[in-house]
């Protein structure tokens, strides 16, 4: 029956993605209906934000207010889902779900998680620096370079502007 299953589109509140997604699993786990919804996805992508010099991974969610649900559509798992507290309803015309196409659930990247690199500095960003031979120095930023986390910050040493590439963990944007 597993093999029937498609996913779905659950419209939450905002910020209950998580919350709907665990009390889905609970019911499923509680009532024995694996076979039902054998699986929930909040889809989340890791990224490296630098704030303030430090560098953390954080993971922020592809579609917020969205849960991914798959599952053999069903008057049961329909009743299941849709009266989990939080969920708004299915996306789809009316109150008919409507399943994702493969093509798409390849899209969303459902069984890959991704990565990327979210630096809160642009160019043209007033920098300080906050660390290296230019600690304390203070320049506007110049390109910013996702991959290798560099930016190239232009500052004024000896009376002449003179640019230098730096980490980004050792440049804070001036408020």
């Amino acid at each position: 029956m597993a093999e029937e299953a498609r996913w779905y589109v659950v419209h939450t509140y905002s910020g209950y993605e998580k919350q709907v997604a665990q009390n889905i699993e609970k019911v499923v786990e509680n009532r024995k209906l694996h076979e039902l919804i054998p699986e929930v996805k909040i889809p989340v992508e890791t990224v490296t934000e630098i704030k303030s010099g430090k560098e953390r991974e954080v993971e922020k969610k592809l579609f917020p207010s969205y849960v991914l649900v798959k599952m053999v559509l069903t008057d049961d798992s329909w009743y299941i889902v849709r009266n989990t507290r939080g969920v708004t309803g299915f996306v789809g015309p009316g109150s008919k779900p409507v399943p994702l196409t493969d093509k798409e659930v390849e899209a969303l990247g459902v069984n890959t998680g991704s990565e990327g690199v979210e630096i809160k500095i642009k160019a043209g960003d007033t920098v300080q620096v906050i660390g290296g031979s230019f600690d304390g120095f203070t320049g506007v930023c110049g390109n910013v370079n996702t991959e290798e986390k560099t930016v190239d910050v232009t500052v004024t040493m000896f009376g002449r502007e003179t640019t230098v590439t730096l980490p980004v963990t050792q440049v804070v944007k001036e408020d």
